[in-house]
C-alpha cells in the first residue's frame, strides 16, 4: 500500500519510519493521504498543465481550485496545475483562515480576491487578482459573509 503524508516536519521522520516498518511505503502520487490533525500543508503535489511534470505548489501561490469532475483545476499566477484529490480533501488540507470554499467546485485563497460585488439571489461575484470571476454561491453565502465579516 501507498499513501501520501501531509504532517510537521518534526514528526515526519518517525512516522515515516512507523509506515515503512508496517510494510508502506510513502509516495505523493499515492491515492489516500494521511493527515495530521490541525496541521495545513504548506506545499501541494500536482502536475503542471503545460509538460506534465510533477509540480510543488507553495499554497500561498494558489488563487483558486476548481474541480471538474474527478479532476481538479489549481490556478496560479505562474499558470494552470491538475490534480486528481476530492475538493473535500485538499479542503480540509488548507488552512481555514487563508482559504474559503464559495461553492461545491470551487475554494479560492481568501488573499487573492481583488473584489467582491453581491448580486441577485444571495450571491457574490468575486474577482480574483487574474481577473477571473467567480461566483459565491447561495448554499456557501452565509459562510463566505461570516469569514469575510460580511
Amino acid at each position: 500500500m501507498k499513501i501520501r503524508l501531509a504532517i510537521s516536519d518534526e514528526h515526519m521522520e518517525e512516522v515515516i519510519q512507523l509506515l515503512e516498518s508496517k510494510g508502506i511505503e510513502i509516495d505523493d502520487d499515492a491515492e489516500y493521504t494521511l493527515i495530521q490533525n490541525n496541521k495545513y500543508v504548506e506545499h501541494i503535489t500536482t502536475k503542471n498543465e503545460k509538460t506534465g511534470e510533477k509540480a510543488y505548489i507553495s499554497v500561498d501561490e494558489i488563487l483558486y481550485i476548481e474541480s471538474f469532475g474527478h479532476q481538479i483545476e489549481i490556478r496560479t499566477s505562474d499558470g494552470l496545475y491538475l490534480g486528481k484529490d476530492p475538493l473535500y480533501q485538499l479542503e480540509g488540507m488548507l488552512e481555514p483562515k487563508k482559504f474559503t470554499r464559495i461553492s461545491k467546485s470551487v475554494i479560492v485563497a481568501n488573499a487573492k480576491i481583488k473584489q467582491i460585488n453581491p448580486s441577485f439571489a444571495m450571491k457574490f461575484t468575486l474577482i480574483m487578482v487574474d481577473g477571473k470571476k467567480l461566483e459565491v454561491t447561495r448554499s456557501y453565502y452565509n459562510s463566505f459573509k461570516n469569514v469575510f465579516h460580511i
